[in-house]
C-alpha cells in the first residue's frame, strides 16, 4: 500500500509529527502538497495545525473528497489545547460534515503554542484572546496555561502520541 504523509505547518509542531509518523512507516512526506502530490497514493496521512477551530490546508482533502474516496483517508490535527475527549468530538464535528466523518480516520496530536511564530493576522487575533482571558473572574486550568504561553513558548510534541495514528495505518495492510 503506497502511502503518504503530507502536512502544512506555521509553527513546526506538525511538522515535528509529520516527519515522526513517516519515518515511523517508512513512507513519503509532502509539505504544503497540492493534489496532484497525493493522487497517486492509496493512504494519505494530512497533519495540519489546528487555529480557532479550522485545520489548516485541510481543505485539500475535505475540498476533494470526490476525487480522494477510494483512498484510505487520515486527518490529523495539531493543537496546543490538552485534547480533552468533549473538545476533541466538537473540533471534529465542526471541522467535517457527518459524511466526511464517516470515511475521514481522524486523530488529536497535542503540540504547542509559540507565539513569536504567528504570522501578523494570528498575533492580532491571539492578542485579543489574550486580553479576554486576562480579564476572566475564574481562569481554568486550559486558560492559566495558554496565557503563560504567550511569555514562554510550550512544547507538548511528543512522539508516544503518534502510535494511535501508525497503528491505524499498520492495520489496514492487514
Amino acid at each position: 500500500m503506497k502511502t503518504i504523509v503530507a502536512y502544512k505547518s506555521k509553527s513546526g509542531f506538525t511538522k515535528t509529527y509529520a516527519q515522526w509518523i513517516a519515518r515511523e512507516l517508512g513512507c513519503d512526506l509532502k509539505e504544503n502538497p497540492a493534489l496532484s502530490d497525493i493522487s497517486d497514493y492509496d493512504t494519505v496521512i494530512y497533519g495540519g495545525g489546528l487555529y480557532a477551530c479550522n485545520i489548516n490546508g485541510m481543505r485539500l482533502i475535505t475540498g476533494n473528497m470526490n476525487k480522494l474516496r477510494d483512498k484510505n483517508l487520515i486527518i490529523f490535527a495539531v493543537g496546543s489545547n490538552p485534547g480533552r475527549e468533549e473538545n476533541i468530538k466538537k473540533l471534529w464535528d465542526f471541522a467535517l460534515t457527518p459524511d466526511q466523518r464517516k470515511v475521514i480516520k481522524t486523530f488529536y496530536l497535542r503540540g504547542g503554542f509559540d507565539y513569536s511564530k504567528l504570522s501578523s493576522t494570528n498575533k492580532v487575533l491571539m492578542s485579543l484572546l489574550k486580553k479576554r482571558l486576562e480579564h476572566m473572574s475564574d481562569p481554568g486550568e486550559d486558560e492559566k496555561g495558554l496565557l503563560e504561553a504567550y511569555n514562554k513558548p510550550q512544547d507538548f510534541t511528543d512522539k508516544e502520541n503518534i502510535k494511535a495514528v501508525t497503528e491505524y495505518v499498520l492495520s489496514l495492510n492487514k
